[in-house]
């Protein structure tokens, strides 16, 4: 480990020493980047994440002398693998500069994966605010270059993290504008039952009974198949319990879908509020009579 750490510092030392001497300009840089480039090889092998990644920024440093925007956007790319083990922030820092880079050359694609990336990391770090304006950019790039897939995976998460935020019709939105789509893609059409009941459960969140019921309606017009299937009936027969202010049956409603098909954690979160603020009715209700 001793060993590799040394080997690096020594490489990092005569690449700047190649910068600061004579030579000529393109030559020089060209030289001091292959010696940073080894010498954040040995600090990755020593396991020294930070010093990795401040040479992979002075070797994306000497790409831009260079003006090899490609290549200095890769750097900032390998000095943000270094720093997400140690700090997320950092890694922000360099994967934005990156897609900057990749806009700047018209790298649409890469410039839309690395604002997923940065989108990903305020996930991991609870920062929905902004892991929604990143999955946004991400989305709008990838639906430029005709990756609809992706951009549907981003939109998803937005929809998500607007729901985690309660902006419910944000969210509603998203997802029906999803599944519209989907409808016409035969490959995609098998996920819409799963999007309406994402779009179902933030109605709920709403509270209008009547405004759930008319969506329900609409879901079905959307895709004539929705009302044979158990997200169907799950989401009617929760609007059903709301209608009757019927707390338990909410409840157990909730208990027989899991059994049979798992809630995932965002579902279980949102169906939670909506169980508590019935519960908070009905004790509202117990204390008035």
């Amino acid at each position: 480990m001793g060993d590799h750490m040394a080997k690096g510092e020594d490489m990092e030392k005569k690449a700047e020493k190649k910068i600061n001497g004579w030579g000529l300009f393109g030559s020089k840089y060209e030289d001091a980047g292959d010696l940073y480039d080894k010498a954040a090889n040995f600090y990755k092998l020593a396991k020294s994440w930070d010093k990795a990644g401040a040479v992979y920024i002075k070797l994306a440093n000497c790409h831009l002398k260079l003006e090899s925007k490609h290549e200095a956007a890769s750097a900032f790319v390998d000095a943000a693998n270094c720093y997400k083990k140690t700090s997320g922030q950092e890694a922000i820092t360099c994967l934005n500069q990156a897609v900057n880079m990749f806009l700047e050359i018209g790298r649409l694609n890469m410039a839309a994966r690395y604002c997923k990336e940065i989108g990903e990391l305020y996930e991991a770090e609870q920062n929905f605010e902004q892991s929604i304006n990143f999955f946004e950019r991400a989305a709008d790039l990838f639906q430029s270059e005709e990756v609809t897939t992706s951009a549907n995976q981003c939109k998803q998460k937005v929809a998500q993290f607007a729901a985690q935020l309660e902006q419910y019709p944000k969210a509603v939105e998203i997802f029906e504008e999803i599944a519209r789509q989907s409808m016409n893609n035969n490959l995609l059409k098998y996920s819409v039952k799963g999007i309406l009941l994402n779009a179902g459960i933030c109605q709920l969140c709403r509270g209008d009974v009547v405004a759930i019921t008319n969506s329900l309606e609409r879901y079905q017009e959307l895709d004539p198949t929705f009302s044979g299937t158990r997200e169907y009936k799950f989401l009617a027969d929760l609007a059903a319990s709301m209608d009757e202010e019927d707390a338990e049956t909410f409840t157990n409603t909730i208990k027989e879908f899991d059994s049979m098909t798992r809630l995932d954690a965002w579902k279980t979160t949102l169906l939670l509020r909506v169980k508590n603020a019935l519960k908070a009715k009905e004790e509202e209700e117990d204390d008035l009579t």
